[in-house]
């Protein structure tokens, strides 16, 4: 009966983004100007303790991807309001269905879907000329660490959802998050190339915490360990904003 209801859950919201094809084409187009216009803008700006040949899009592209992840995860509580705009939510919350996998159903799918973006950014990355190290193992750590990192934002945008209920606090959200969070991250910038009090900000911010880990096992010739272990943080993170968006969904009365 769980497993039914988290099936059932996933598949819809799989197929409502699928069925919104707009929505995902400006979802890729995005991350392409990025790399575009900064990539090449600032292809001659010089990485302060990186290796001589890395250039500034390879630096960039790991950054781009985890800025994917962050950018649609902070609006996965959207669809959230317009079931509780027409009342879809309401009915679903009437039945005995198990809350928790509601709530999983829901964060896991959008999680996947933007696993499957960040590996088309990625791809992007490499057509536009960006010198990456692959293997299955590393792909396979990008993607569990993009992975925690889409179900940390996924439910905290779904716990704003449930408490705010209006796709006008929801946008103020997405933007009081996302630039904020990109902007005092190292996924642009190195943290040595910044002033002292941003550097500082960026070692707690979640988003460099990523970037960083997935950034050392991508590009070759960095010497900065990558270790499950560095996602520590994320997975706390993951588990406890899931368990308040949980909490919010059970007390959640239309």
């Amino acid at each position: 009966m769980n497993f039914a209801v988290f099936r059932a859950v996933f598949a819809r919201t799989l197929l409502k983004t699928l069925r919104r094809p707009v929505p995902l084409t400006f979802s890729l187009a995005q991350p392409l100007m990025w790399m575009l216009f900064f990539g090449f803008l600032f292809q001659r700006y010089t990485l302060d303790n990186m290796p001589p040949e890395l250039q500034y899009l390879d630096f960039l592209v790991p950054g781009i991807a985890c800025m994917t992840v962050l950018f649609g995860a902070s609006q996965a509580g959207i669809e959230l309001i317009r079931d509780m705009q027409t009342r879809f939510l309401g009915r679903v919350l009437s039945t005995p269905a198990s809350k928790t996998m509601i709530m999983a159903g829901k964060v896991l799918s959008d999680s996947t879907r933007l696993i499957v973006q960040a590996l088309l950014v990625l791809a992007l990355g490499l057509a536009l000329g960006a010198h990456l190290q692959l293997s299955l193992g590393i792909l396979a750590f990008m993607v569990f660490s993009l992975f925690l990192f889409a179900i940390a934002f996924c439910s905290l945008s779904c716990w704003i959802a449930l408490k705010a209920r209006s796709q006008e606090n929801m946008a103020s959200f997405v933007h009081l998050v996302n630039m904020p969070l990109l902007f005092t991250s190292t996924a642009l910038v190195p943290d040595k190339q910044m002033p002292a009090w941003l550097a500082s900000f960026a070692r707690f911010n979640p988003l460099s915490l990523i970037v960083d880990n997935i950034r050392a096992a991508l590009l070759p010739g960095i010497n900065v360990e990558w270790q499950l272990m560095n996602l520590l943080p994320i997975v706390i993170m993951a588990v406890l904003v899931f368990l308040a968006a949980v909490h919010a969904l059970v007390h959640y009365r239309a």
